[in-house]
Parts: structure tokens; sequence; C-alpha cells
């Protein structure tokens, strides 16, 4: 699968509007897709386990999206085969009085992948040019007040570069997904929430709320895409009013990343490799447990 077609690494053109929510690349969902997936998946296990063991990149998995567009269901089918051990999973929920007390990038900071590890963003530091323009939220942010200006999101559009810069000069690789979904299918979703007693649980009538922003939100991605894709930090499109399609091209644009990693299993020196012989006829020589 080309993913080309969905990565944005100059956003100077993009257009939020003009990009299809709906899409299939050109495959079936049953036979061709799940068998497709499920490779994926093999391949992210073995891809995995090589960067655990290379110990030298992290990688950092951005997911945005409006609600219901699909993220909890990503991370539980793309990821399902990985290692726990190297995964970890935040969700960035409302900030706490303590994180509003500190810079928007600080609560992030902590969940940052180690080195052969995964980290999956649940949302993101991007919460903080979203929600945060959307709703006008500025001053609950205890900034100073001549820090409040309309130039501030294009100040942070600055800093969130340097920072994704920073991290990729620092061995960790940035990938940034939107999963792209419709305002139809959205409805749709949360109708099944309410309707489906198995789903009340995932249902919140913030949801339902935050519809009525829907096009400032629009508005709020396009400028966010335009002012932090960059080449070495770009953004991933991903149309998501199909789940199956959705999760694949999730799955592929993992896969591919990490390929394209110079990731190798550690190569013991000299001295250690020759000593293997030894431990392994001392292993062959103990005595058998005859018990």
């Amino acid at each position: 699968m080309k993913i080309d077609t969905y990565r944005i690494t100059d956003g100077d053109s993009f257009s939020i509007r003009k990009f299809p929510t709906k899409d299939d690349g050109g495959l079936e969902r049953y036979g061709e897709a799940d068998l497709a997936l499920e490779k994926n998946i093999e391949e992210l296990a073995r891809l995995q386990d090589m960067l655990y063991a290379h110990n030298q990149y992290g990688i950092l998995l951005v997911l945005q999206a409006m609600d219901a567009a699909g993220k909890d269901g990503a991370i539980k089918h793309v990821m399902r085969g990985l290692n726990p051990q190297g995964v970890q999973v935040k969700p960035f929920k409302v900030p706490s009085a303590e994180e509003t007390d500190h810079d928007y990038l600080w609560r992030c900071q902590p969940h940052l992948p180690a080195r052969g590890n995964i980290a999956i963003f649940n949302r993101s530091y991007y919460e903080d040019v979203l929600v945060v323009k959307v709703h006008q939220l500025l001053e609950e942010q205890n900034l100073p007040d001549q820090l409040i200006s309309p130039k501030v999101w294009k100040e942070r559009y600055r800093q969130l570069r340097d920072y994704e810069r920073y991290l990729t000069e620092n061995g960790i690789v940035v990938v940034k997904i939107f999963l792209h979904v419709s305002k139809k299918k959205q409805e749709k979703r949360l109708l099944e929430r309410i309707d489906n007693p198995d789903k009340n649980w995932k249902f919140s009538g913030g949801d339902v709320h935050e519809r009525k922003y829907w096009e400032q939100y629009m508005d709020a991605y396009e400028e966010m895409i335009r002012g932090t894709a960059t080449k070495d930090a770009p953004w991933h499109i991903v149309p998501a009013d199909r789940k199956w399609f959705s999760r694949l091209l999730v799955s592929e644009i993992l896969v591919k990343t990490l390929k394209n990693l110079p990731l190798a299993y550690p190569e013991l020196d000299p001295e250690t490799k020759s000593s293997l012989a030894e431990y392994r006829q001392m292993l062959v020589d103990e005595p058998s447990d005859r018990s």
C-alpha cells in the first residue's frame, strides 16, 4: 500500500475539507485487507523485537482525532501483537491543576519512549492548539497576560516544530496520525454507543456538546497540520470512516517507519562470541536429572 498519498510533510497547501474521510485504498475488506493487516501485525512484532534489542531509537506514536474516530480501536487492534514490555499507552485528558501550573509540554515529557520502546499518545500536546484554541482556554493556563495574543498560535506551532525536531535529533521517531472522520459517521457511532447497552459506558455527553464546534475544530486541525507538518515529523491523514481501512493504514505506516530505521540485533564482541561454544559445552555436560 502506498502511504505517500496520506503523508503531509509541508502543510502550506493542506485543506482538511478536501481530504477524504472515506477510502478503501482499492482493497476489499474481507480477504485482501484482513490478510494484509494480520501480516503487518506479525511484522510489527518482529520489528518491535529488533527495536527493543537495538536499544537506540524510541517511537512516539501521536494519535489525534475527533471523538469516536477510532483511536482506541486502532490501539487495540493494530498493537495487539506487540510485547507489552516495550509499549506504553498514555491518554491525555483535561489537564489537572498541577499540570496547568507548568508549561503545556511538561505533562507529556515523562511519558516519552525510552530507547527501544514505543510510546502511544492518545491525544497529546496538540490538544493545546486544538481544544485550548477552540474554547479559548489560554487564560486557564496561567500564562502571563502579555503572552496571550493572536500570535500565540503561530508561536506554538513553531514551538512544536522545534520540540519534535529536538526529539528526532535525540533518537525519538515521531509518528503523527490524524484519524479523519466525517461528522455523519461520528453521529452514527455516537448513536451506537447510546443504543447498544454494551457500549453505553463509552458514551459521553461531552462528545455531543463538542459537535457544536465541528467547523471550528476542522479549522483548528487544518491550521495545526499546516503549521506543524515537517519532513522529519510529518502528519499522516488517515481516512477513518471505514475502521478496517484506517487500522490497516495505521499498521502500514508503523511498519514502514520501523523498516526505514537501521535496526539490527546487537553483535557480540569477539571474546564473548568465542565463549559461547564453551558455555554450550558446559550445559551439554551437566549431569542429567534422573529423578
